[in-house]
C-alpha cells in the first residue's frame, strides 16, 4: 500500500493485540463496549484496539479512530467514499502488520462486509491461510434484504454472534458457525435510557446520523406543536455534533436535550416520535406508545424498496410481525399525520395498555436462553 495516505492508524499499546473491534455506528459502539468490559472484567490480560466510539473506550479499548464521528447514510456516502477507501486499505494495512488475534465486525454491514473481503483476499484472514479469524456481532439483518450476503458471510468469517433467537436458522444452510447470546437490551444488568411515564413529557428521537435528523428534527418538532400535548419535550441525543445540529432549529421553550449516556436513571416519556433506529427498540421494551418515522433521499429510498423485502422498517415490528408502532415513511412522514398518532397515544388507553402487552411479549422473545453470552463468546474465539 503506498505511504500517500492522508492517516495512519497509530499501533498498539505494547506493540501486541489479541483483539481489534470494528463499530461504526453509536449503537454498535454500545454493544461492543458492553462486550469487551465483559471480556475484560474476565481476562484483562487481553488487549483490545478498537474503531469505534466512546463506549469501547471507556470499556479499555485502545481506541484508534472514532468512527461513530463519521457516521453517514443512504448517497451522503459518496462525499466521504475517499475517506472509507482509506480506511478500509488501512485497517487492511494495520492487521497485516500486527496480527490481532481476531478481527470483531460489529452491525454495519456495507463496510464491515467489505473489509472482511479484502482480509480474505490480503491473505490475512484465517479463511486465506493468515493468523487472524474475522467474527461478527450482531448479524446483518439479511432476513430483511440481501439474504445471499450469508454465503459470503460463511466464505470469509469464522464465526457469527447473533442477538436475536430466530437467527441461527437463517444460515442453516451455510457452514458458518453462529451462536445466539442473548440480546443486550433484556440483559439484567443493562442500563436502559427510557421508560414509561404517563405523565412524562414526549421524547423526540430523530437519530444519530445527520442526514436523517436535518429532514426529520423540523417535521418533529411541528408535529409537536400540532398536537397540544400539554407537556414538555425531550430531545435524546448520541453525541455532541448531533446536539449542535439540533440547537440549529428554533426549538421551543418547553423542550430540553439531553445526551443518551448521561442520566443515570432512564428519561421517563409518556410518548414517543422516533426513528427506526437502536432507540424505537429502547423505546418499544419500555411499553412507551409512539410512532416511527423515516426520511432519507428519494434516491436511497428507491433502491432500499428494490433490496429490501419486509413489511415494516421498525425492529419491534418486524420481530412481532404487527405494527406496534404505526409507521409513516418519506412522503406519509408529515407534521399532521405524526401529530395525530401523537395525540392517540397520549390520551387513548386501549393504546397504551395494548403498547405494554407488546413489550411484554418482546421482552419474553427476546429472553430465550442463550449459547453463551456476548463476552464469552469473545473469549471463546480467542481461545480456539
Amino acid at each position: 500500500m503506498s505511504n500517500a495516505l492522508p492517516f495512519r492508524l497509530p499501533a498498539p499499546e505494547g506493540g501486541s493485540v489479541d483483539l481489534l473491534v470494528i463499530a461504526a455506528e453509536h449503537s454498535g459502539d454500545q454493544h461492543a463496549g458492553r462486550m469487551v468490559a465483559g471480556l475484560l472484567a474476565a481476562e484483562p490480560e487481553r488487549k483490545v484496539a478498537a474503531l469505534g466510539g466512546p463506549a469501547l473506550a471507556g470499556a479499555g479499548a485502545q481506541l484508534l479512530e472514532d468512527l461513530t464521528a463519521q457516521s453517514t447514510m443512504g448517497f451522503a456516502v459518496f462525499g466521504r467514499l475517499s475517506f472509507y477507501r482509506t480506511l478500509m486499505a488501512e485497517v487492511v494495512r494495520w492487521v497485516g502488520a500486527h496480527q490481532p488475534k481476531a478481527v470483531c465486525f460489529v452491525d454495519s454491514s456495507g463496510l464491515n462486509l467489505r473489509i472482511a473481503a479484502k482480509l480474505v483476499a490480503a491473505g490475512y484472514a484465517a479463511k486465506a491461510g493468515g493468523a487472524t479469524k474475522l467474527v461478527y456481532y450482531i448479524s446483518p439483518q439479511i432476513w430483511a434484504s440481501r439474504a445471499k450476503r450469508r454465503f459470503e458471510m460463511a466464505r470469509n468469517l469464522d464465526g457469527l454472534a447473533s442477538i436475536f433467537p430466530f437467527e441461527k436458522e437463517v444460515y442453516a444452510d451455510t457452514d458458518l458457525p453462529v451462536s445466539f447470546v442473548g440480546h443486550p437490551f433484556v440483559e439484567s444488568d443493562y442500563h436502559t435510557p427510557v421508560a414509561f411515564e404517563a405523565e412524562g413529557p414526549v421524547l423526540l428521537l430523530p437519530g444519530s446520523r445527520q442526514g436523517l435528523v436535518k429532514r426529520l428534527m423540523p417535521v418533529m418538532l411541528k408535529a409537536f406543536a400540532l398536537s397540544g400535548a400539554g407537556r414538555d419535550a425531550v430531545v435524546l441525543y448520541p453525541s455532541d455534533s448531533i446536539r449542535a445540529l439540533v440547537e440549529s432549529f428554533d426549538l421551543p421553550a418547553n423542550l430540553s436535550l439531553q445526551r443518551t449516556d448521561a442520566a443515570s436513571d432512564p428519561v421517563g416519556a409518556s410518548a414517543v416520535l422516533t426513528t427506526s433506529g437502536t432507540m424505537s427498540m429502547h423505546c418499544a421494551l419500555a411499553g412507551i406508545p409512539g410512532v416511527v418515522t423515516y426520511k432519507t433521499d428519494p434516491l436511497t429510498y428507491w433502491l432500499g424498496r428494490l433490496i429490501v423485502k419486509v413489511k415494516f422498517i421498525g425492529i419491534a415490528n418486524l420481530l412481532l410481525k404487527r405494527a406496534m408502532y404505526p409507521e409513516f415513511i418519506q412522503g406519509a412522514a408529515t407534521p399532521t399525520a405524526l401529530a395525530d398518532e401523537l395525540k392517540s397515544g397520549l390520551t387513548d388507553m386501549n393504546r397504551t395498555e395494548q403498547t405494554q402487552r407488546d413489550a411484554a411479549e418482546l421482552k419474553e422473545m427476546l429472553s430465550s436462553p442463550s449459547d453463551a453470552t456476548a463476552a464469552n463468546w469473545m473469549a471463546r474465539q480467542l481461545a480456539e
